[in-house]
């Protein structure tokens, strides 16, 4: 048994991106985390990136368990504590891409005065925020985006708090890429992180995903399969919307889409154009001018573009291998209602006759069954009968005709009182 799940785990299409001997994890069914995690390693693939130069940190709660589970250098950090060590990581290495991927009580809650002055700095970071609206992992209590209204461990009569809008929030601290989606729309979340990895300053995405286990058990809203219906029914797509816009209400409206994408120069970037102007061209960052800097990230755009461009050409690849494929011949099902019952019934042994000799037969039933005056008539059909037939008996030719030759004999034999008369 351990073999065949080994095997199973090597020949995962996630073993690259996770850490499959940390499999099984610990969320719950219908939770949105796994399939969020799922789109943050196919954008890792797409955008072309070296993960060997990427990082994942987080803090504490169901979310921050991704850093334990992907296949890349990773921090699990303390609560509230992950955008400040990512920000650590990225000032000690600049080449390093660092995501932040966390819920939203440990980003907006207790660590929301870190989350403000990164996106106020316009940090080189990409934060990923999951929001259940329930501090799922510590007993559901109220979080700082629970909807009003709603019951939590903490407010069991319903939520009497403001929430925060996390897309409006992250625009007033100057964000320069805001986004929100559901678990359910997994290829935006895909496309969304594609693009916040492959581009400079603070990036946020949101993600609004259902916490079956303490949030919608707590107020009654079914399963996570009857919460992403909610999603589905309820999102309203609105690129490029005013943030003041985004605000959600108790099972309400969920606007999604692309709210913010603009440049300005990123933490680093004015700390050197700050340098420059005071010490000149002697200064240097980490060891390397402006210039050979320029020069090593042209390179590396370079090859992310001929990795990006090669991933593409594997896709199409194996989407030509598969369409390729010969399909099995499948029988109409109108068909085999057709076919009659007689003939599936027919022994194995019986012999096939041809279309034209079982008409030939049937004329000759059909002459035998007529009364004939004159002999030398009779004589004629029983040859020409002989010729078309020489072999098959009359008995035999009975058993062969269908039920509607059956009727013509009938009709036949009704034919010579009308001349009687």
């Amino acid at each position: 048994m351990s073999t065949d799940i080994e095997k199973f785990k090597a020949g995962s299409p996630m073993a690259s991106t996770l850490r499959m001997d940390r499999m099984p994890h610990i969320w719950c069914p219908g939770c949105g985390i796994g399939s969020e995690v799922n789109s943050f390693a196919e954008a890792v693939k797409r955008s072309g990136i070296d993960p060997k130069k990427l990082v994942v940190v987080s803090g504490i709660g169901c979310t921050g368990r991704v850093a334990g589970y992907v296949n890349f250098d990773s921090i699990h950090t303390t609560h509230g504590r992950a955008i400040p060590v990512a920000t650590g990581v990225k000032l000690a290495n600049p080449e390093l891409t660092v995501v932040v991927f966390s819920g939203e009580g440990d980003l907006a809650g207790i660590g929301g005065n870190h989350l403000i002055h990164a996106a106020r700095r316009n940090m080189d970071l990409v934060v990923i925020c999951n929001n259940n609206f329930t501090y799922g992992m510590t007993g559901g209590q109220v979080t700082p985006t629970t909807p009003g209204s709603a019951i939590a461990s903490t407010t069991p009569y319903g939520n009497y708090e403001y929430p925060f809008s996390l897309p409006f929030l992250m625009d007033a601290s100057g964000a320069t890429y805001i986004a929100r989606w559901t678990s359910l729309h997994s290829r935006n979340v895909t496309q969304s992180i594609e693009e916040a990895l492959l581009r400079k300053g603070f990036s946020f995405i949101e993600i609004i995903s259902p916490c079956p286990t303490l949030y919608l058990r707590r107020n009654r809203l079914g399963d996570g399969v009857d919460q992403l219906q909610n999603y589905q029914d309820n999102s309203i797509l609105k690129h490029g919307c005013d943030t003041r816009e985004t605000g959600i209400d108790y099972q309400g409206k969920i606007v999604v889409g692309k709210f913010v994408e603009k440049n300005k120069p990123s933490y680093l970037e004015a700390v050197d154009k700050c340098c420059v102007k005071l010490v000149g061209d002697d200064y240097q960052l980490y060891g390397k001018t402006i210039p050979e800097r320029e020069a090593e990230e042209k390179a590396e755009k370079e090859r992310i573009a001929a990795r990006r461009a090669a991933m593409s050409a594997e896709t199409e690849g194996q989407g030509e291998a598969v369409s390729a494929k010969p399909r099995k011949a499948s029988t109409p099902k109108a068909a085999v209602k057709k076919a009659p019952a007689k003939v599936a019934a027919a022994p194995k042994k019986a012999k096939k006759v041809p279309a034209k000799a079982q008409a030939k037969s049937v004329k000759k039933a059909a002459t035998k069954a007529k009364p004939v005056k004159k002999a030398a008539t009779k004589v004629a059909a029983k040859a020409s009968a002989k010729k078309a037939t020489p072999k098959t008996p009359a008995k035999a030719a009975k058993k062969i005709v269908p039920k509607a030759t059956v009727k013509t004999k009938h009709v036949a034999k009704a034919a010579p009182k009308k001349t009687r008369k």
